[in-house]
């Protein structure tokens, strides 16, 4: 079924930021060494106040892990050049000298007597250039089929990482608006503590109460006073989780910004929609790898072909008994002619590679399996917990209006003296747990939402 918006949590949202005044928090870090800021970069270096969109922006520009994926594909692509160059003509040079300290011998028969002759000359010098082009072979023939998916792996690796970036960004965004909207309800809580310290302290003085109700209000301001503080210092560490998953580290302090009204728009999605595990990044992957293991096995299957080349020679020959007149004269000869080798016995080692890469096979198939099984585990896990969020924030909210209207109430009471200052304590205390809860399930149901969009392949990875 799905998901319609519930106007009340909206409207108390709304209700709640306007009281707190966090549209657009601002805490600034420490300014961190490093790159300057530029176009380049993703934002203007003169940008204080970013959006979600502006960090996942800045994520996919900056993030080391990112450009690194970037730059495999760039090795992918040069690995490709490197095993289809195999297919070009090989040229190479060679140049030799050579000195005989004494001449071989060769026989020759002379009027009818073999006679030993000395043969050739003292200095030798052979200048050459050789050439090579393979016609066919099974390495090349490989290379050649795999370049493509060489480069879509890489690619695909890219889009993982990009994925994994988005949803890291997003979540550690949300988790510091998270503790900013807290910080937001301490500030809140401790203003309400701090009239409820000095109603009870003018009653003390007025006689009308003993001094227990002040020292009470002083000891639920002091708790409160401590848990803001200790809000407003996961903030800075929660910055710091951002600036690591952005890759930012330019010298410019920012703070995040957010359209509430979006976000609230947003944290639904269709709970009807089918899985489809195509779309998932981790099974376009397993299947670019079960046909690199197929081109695998066909390079294992076609061993038993020849490999075929031909090949030029061209020397330029010098000869001299005479050093100083070795290159006075040449005698060049040059050849060319094909090579054909058939491999013929090889030990059995094809057929065992083969058998190898088909069982290598198999072992892909079975991970396929094994990988729809845990793309669809992690679905309903997520599908699960986004419906158990939105139901959990659905009470909170109506938490949050009964526990603030309990609160007016007994305080009120309390003013007339019908009530104790116990129980003021009391319903402060489970307004400000109830207002904590909500923004909890709020930001829970946001992460699942991503968690679901993730499971499901539906993680943009362009913003």
């Amino acid at each position: 079924m799905s998901i319609r918006p519930c106007y009340k949590s909206i409207f108390l949202f709304l209700f709640l930021l306007a009281s707190h005044g966090t549209f657009a928090q601002q805490y600034n870090m420490s300014a961190i060494p490093g790159l300057v800021g530029g176009k380049e970069s993703g934002i203007d270096s003169n940008t204080t106040v970013l959006t979600l969109a502006d960090c996942i922006r800045f994520a996919l520009k900056n993030q080391p892990a990112l450009n690194q994926s970037l730059l495999d594909e760039s090795i992918a692509r040069t690995n490709n050049a490197i095993g289809l160059s195999g297919w070009l003509p090989q040229v190479t040079g060679a140049a030799t000298y050579q000195h005989y300290l004494q001449l071989p011998i060769a026989f020759s028969t002379i009027n009818g007597v073999l006679t030993p002759l000395t043969s050739g000359v003292y200095n030798y010098s052979i200048p050459s250039v050789s050439a090579s082009q393979t016609i066919f072979n099974t390495d090349v023939l490989l290379a050649a089929r795999a370049a493509k998916l060489n480069t879509l792996e890489a690619k695909q690796n890219t889009v993982s990482t990009k994925i994994n970036l988005v949803s890291g960004v997003s979540k550690a965004f949300y988790d510091l608006l998270l503790s900013i909207e807290q910080i937001g309800v301490y500030k809140e809580d401790t203003a309400r503590l701090r009239k409820n310290q000095s109603d009870a302290y003018n009653r003390y003085k007025s006689g009308i109460v003993d001094k227990v109700d002040y020292k009470q209000a002083t000891i639920s301001l002091n708790n409160s006073l401590s848990q803001l503080k200790s809000a407003t210092e996961a903030v800075t560490a929660k910055y710091a989780l951002l600036k690591q998953l952005m890759g930012f580290t330019y010298n410019t302090r920012f703070t995040v910004q957010f359209d509430t009204a979006q976000v609230m728009q947003e944290i639904y999605i269709d709970t009807n929609a089918r899985l489809q595990f195509e779309k998932r990044i981790e099974y376009q992957e397993l299947q670019t790898a079960k046909r690199m293991q197929r081109e695998t096995t066909l390079y294992y299957q076609l061993g038993f072909l020849p490999s075929l080349s031909a090949y030029y020679n061209y020397n330029y020959e010098f000869e001299s008994n005479i050093f100083s007149d070795l290159y006075s004269k040449a005698y060049p000869y040059s050849l060319f002619g094909l090579q054909l080798n058939i491999p013929i016995f090889t030990g059995l080692r094809r057929l065992e590679n083969v058998h190898k890469a088909k069982l290598q096979e198999q072992r892909t198939d079975w991970d396929e399996v094994n990988l729809r099984l845990a793309i669809y585990a992690q679905y309903s896990q997520a599908l699960a917990s986004y419906k158990s969020n939105l139901y959990y924030l659905r009470e909170q909210g109506e938490n949050v209006e009964m526990a603030r209207e309990v609160y007016n109430i007994v305080k009120l009471q309390y003013r007339e003296g019908v009530k104790a200052y116990l129980d003021v304590i009391i319903a402060e205390s489970d307004l400000q747990t109830s207002e904590i809860n909500y923004l909890n399930a709020l930001f829970q149901l946001i992460e699942s939402k991503i968690d679901l969009e993730k499971a499901m392949g539906d993680i943009p990875t362009e913003i």
